[in-house]
């Protein structure tokens, strides 16, 4: 009745329907103190941490596959593939972190004041699901990494990821600073990984420059088009832009005009830099695949597993493989970090249903491990690895509902007021997400029917 009270109302000013009357992650909200005085350095480092929390997303084990295909099949080609993702992404990033500082709204906040409720609810439920299907692939990369290193059976390493929930629970107690700084930790320990990786795989340097520029072969070439649109889809996530738009909130900025417009500026740099570690992070494996894969006949390679495998007699050393489980492992701890936050901001944001933290990501869990302990116990490893590749479509499919509504909010004036998108910006956007439309579409059409 209250909420039907409030949507009967005429609209508030800022063109919402409603006044929110919960914040944002509301265990973390305006948390860390931003200084009102001191230099640059020392403001930017007050909201540095959020854009490493998105640029987890961008780095995922699902990303792996596509970009391992990628290098040992075509070498260096889609190298820019995944510069233009990137920079598609950091604009989308940029977008949803401004959303949240002028509205004080996430996302999902945003659509269900601006949406029906049975509308809102469908963007739900379908965001739920490419959060599961996220974790699914967090889960099973983790899995993977834990038997290649140790060799646990890939059910009983399923199993044990269940666990590492107690690690967001510890951090959240501590302090939104202690998650972002562990999550920093293990990025920096991927990229350590990769560097090393990088070195021993000796790339052609010329091909690496060459690879970054795009090329009409990428559109001729329908199998190099595939993967192409396969990286962009994987280096893409929606749950991303939900959880964008809620941690800049964690910071305790001024709410004027001149406070809003200096957060955006800081977060818009926190997340622009974030996003060129996960660009590394991403064009060193297919860097890796191409140098080592690609360039000694084994154009095939696209499993995680049969890459670990290839790598130590392929690079002549042993500890190839072992960066690279380790790296792989980093990989979902960090995901799953992010994931379950983001599980929990779009359910209190589009259904307005409060839960506490430890059983909104005990939920998010077992929503993954479920059908992955199901498939990896029934059809094994070949089963783990076709599940990873349907988490990956899964995700293409919702990305689009989340992209759209971003760009249209952040396009309302009366959303948005001074902080609206300018021209240039609203039709860079708008290309962006007509962009990710036709090629998810395209990738849809060619999983199911080619």
């Amino acid at each position: 009745m209250k909420e039907e009270a409030a949507l009967s109302t005429p609209p508030s000013s800022g063109g919402w329907r409603r006044k929110e009357d919960m914040p944002s992650l509301p265990e973390a909200h305006r948390s860390l103190k931003v200084p009102h005085k001191g230099s640059l350095i020392r403001k930017f480092l007050a909201f540095a941490g959020p854009g490493y929390l998105v640029a987890v997303g961008y780095m995922d084990p699902g990303n792996w596959a596509t970009d391992l295909a990628g290098g040992s099949q075509f070498g260096y080609a889609l190298l820019s593939v995944i510069l233009l993702s990137n920079l598609m992404a950091m604009v989308l990033q940029a977008l949803s972190g401004k959303l949240g500082i002028v509205t004080g709204r996430d996302l999902a906040q945003a659509c269900r004041d601006h949406y029906s409720k049975p509308v809102a609810v469908g963007l739900w439920a379908l965001c739920e699901l490419a959060i599961a299907a996220c974790d699914l692939a967090e889960v099973i990369g983790a899995a993977i990494a834990l038997n290649l290193l140790f060799g646990i059976p890939l059910l009983y390493g399923v199993i044990l990821t269940a666990f590492d929930v107690l690690i967001i629970l510890f951090l959240q107690n501590k302090g939104f600073r202690y998650i972002e700084a562990f999550v920093i930790a293990l990025i920096v320990l991927i990229g350590v990984c990769f560097g090393i990786e990088l070195f021993l795989s000796q790339p052609s340097i010329a091909g690496i420059a060459k690879g970054f520029v795009p090329s009409a072969e990428i559109i001729s070439n329908p199998t190099m088009l595939y993967i192409g649109i396969g990286i962009l889809g994987a280096t893409v996530m929606p749950h991303n832009l939900y959880l964008h738009s809620s941690i800049v909130q964690t910071r305790d900025y001024d709410r004027t005009a001149s406070g809003k417009r200096q957060a955006i500026k800081y977060a818009t740099w926190d997340s622009s830099i974030a996003l060129f570690f996960a660009l590394f992070i991403n064009a060193a494996i297919l860097i890796i695949a191409a140098a080592a894969f690609h360039t000694s006949g084994h154009s095939e390679v696209a499993d995680i597993d049969e890459a670990y495998h290839l790598l130590a007699p392929l690079l002549g050393t042993a500890a190839a493989s072992v960066l690279f489980g380790v790296a792989l492992l980093a990989s979902g701890q960090n995901s799953t970090l992010t994931g379950t936050l983001a599980g929990q901001i779009v359910m209190e944001g589009f259904l307005n249903i409060r839960m506490k933290p430890w059983l909104r990501r005990l939920i998010t869990r077992l929503i993954a491990i479920v059908p992955a302990v199901i498939v990896t116990a029934m059809y094994g490893e070949k089963g783990t690895m076709d599940l990873l590749i349907l988490s990956q479509v899964i995700l293409s499919l919702q990305l689009s509902f989340a992209v759209v509504p971003l760009v249209k909010f952040t396009s309302d004036r009366a959303k948005m007021g001074e902080f609206v998108n300018k021209a240039w910006l609203k039709w860079l956007a708008w290309t962006i997400a007509a962009v990710i439309m036709v090629l998810n579409a395209y990738l849809l059409f060619r999983t199911f029917f080619g």
